[in-house]
């Protein structure tokens, strides 16, 4: 009975070591992953903004205060802009500058009030991306604005778990719903006025279009496109984007994915990872806006990679369709990094100047030109590929299920079979804690006892 209920007592103590010292790390990796922009800001007169055309319809996708999902504002900001029918903004609260999930940081086109003063009424289409809620003062503005702006003229599509920020609203009460798998159950029990829809890419009620997980966003927004413009432009915009799952659109029915034993490579990532790779971001004025979300929703989603952000001046880059992004750092003051990512096809002409610089700097880090020779390609499918090389194939698969992205059988992923760091620290750490439980053990509390006994005697 003494033995037994010495390994229950060593058990529980190697579990709550192992265990605290991963809720850390995972904490620090999120805190990480949704950093806010913290440094001194550059000079920021010149912002581009796109001419006002109001014989268009407008596109508001929104950005939060503290931080906003990346690719649920990237991609579907681009995908708007790309059809040259919209005009389309990036609204927040007000316009200093905007965190993304990842490091990625963009200036306003305009704030709430400004928007509303530039159209006189409601956008036409309002973009909401899965903004965290974090500090209520800080988030409220965002949820007062998308109600004041909900009724029938505006159409609203929430991406991935952007359906929260819907659902907080009271706009989804009575109404279908879809949101990311891994989140769903959680919200079923959150919200349970509203019909959650596990199987379908995305759900379209009056003027609402919901989506489930990262890319099903690239189907309901083609799903919009279509609706409004016709299906030859969304067919159009698919095709510049090399997007695999078209048939989507017309049939959003699908097999959801499930939390599974496998996503443990996620958590593991996250909790025991400690030595990530630090790898650049490199921005250029041009890049696409799809590109660059390869690299921080695979790389910088994984719990594997920092990525930072760098530019060759301290000054707004313009995107492919007129994002205006700030980086973190200059080529000058970047720290090591174990690699520059160079996002883009065509990337080694329309940023050889800043190619030019970073081969001078002395930094060291080799160039990763992560969509050379792949023009023909979705821009995610080359950053997985590398992410398994990087990590391991385990990984580079969960980014893909993290996605919702579901045309993988192409997809060439070579590396280690899993994460020997992430599935061996957590082991050495359960062996030490077991050692020294049982140094204590052996050491002071069973030689206690034993001399007690001798002195009874």
């Amino acid at each position: 009975m003494k033995t037994a209920l010495r390994v229950i007592i060593y058990a529980v103590i190697i579990a709550v070591v192992v265990g605290g010292v991963g809720t850390l790390g995972f904490i620090s990796t999120m805190n990480e992953s949704m950093s806010v922009y913290n440094k001194t800001a550059p000079e920021l007169k010149n912002v581009q903004v796109a001419e006002y055309d109001a014989n268009k319809p407008t596109v508001a996708v929104l950005l939060a205060n503290e931080v906003t999902e990346v690719f649920d504002f990237l991609v579907p900001y681009e995908m708007f802009a790309m059809t040259g029918a919209y005009n389309v903004y990036g609204v927040a609260p007000d316009r200093d500058i905007k965190s993304l999930t990842g490091g990625l940081d963009v200036v306003p086109h305009y704030s709430f009030d400004e928007m509303d003063a530039k159209l006189g009424k409601s956008p036409d289409v309002i973009v909401i991306p899965f903004m965290p809620m974090l500090k209520e003062k800080k988030y409220a503005p965002v949820r007062e604005w998308i109600r004041k702006h909900s009724g029938a003229e505006t159409t609203l599509i929430s991406i991935c778990n952007g359906a929260e920020n819907l659902a907080d609203t009271g706009l989804l009460n009575g109404k279908s719903a879809a949101t990311h798998w891994g989140d769903i159950n959680r919200l079923i029990k959150k919200y349970p006025e509203i019909k959650w829809v596990k199987d379908q890419r995305y759900v379209p009620q009056d003027n609402i279009v919901t989506s489930a997980g990262l890319t099903s966003g690239i189907d309901a927004t083609l799903y919009v496109i279509s609706r409004q413009l016709g299906e030859a432009a969304a067919k159009k915009v698919a095709d510049e984007m090399k997007y695999p799952s078209y048939d989507y659109v017309a049939n959003p029915q699908m097999e959801p994915f499930k939390v599974g034993v496998s996503d443990i490579t996620y958590v593991l990532n996250n909790a025991y990872q400690w030595n990530k790779v630090k790898a650049g971001v490199l921005l250029y004025n041009g890049v696409d806006e799809l590109d660059l979300s390869a690299a921080f929703d695979t790389y910088g989603a994984s719990g594997t990679t920092t990525t930072l952000t760098v530019s060759s001046a301290n000054e707004p880059i313009v995107t492919k369709h007129g994002l205006n992004l700030v980086a973190r750092y200059q080529i000058k003051d970047v720290p090591k990094l174990a690699k520059m990512i160079v996002v883009g096809a065509d990337a080694e002409s329309a940023a050889a100047d800043s190619i030019s610089q970073w081969n001078n700097s002395g930094n060291g880090a080799k160039l990763l030109f992560l969509h050379r020779d792949a023009a023909d390609r979705f821009a995610m499918d080359p950053a997985f590929e590398d992410l398994a090389r990087q990590e391991d194939v385990r990984t580079a698969k969960f980014a893909a299920k993290r996605l919702e992205y579901r045309a993988t059988d192409h997809l060439k992923l070579k590396g280690n079979p899993f994460s020997f760091e992430a599935v061996g620290t957590p082991l050495l750490l359960a062996i030490l804690t077991l050692l020294i439980v049982y140094f204590i053990d052996r050491r002071f509390i069973r030689r206690k006892k034993a001399s007690t006994r001798t002195n009874q005697i």
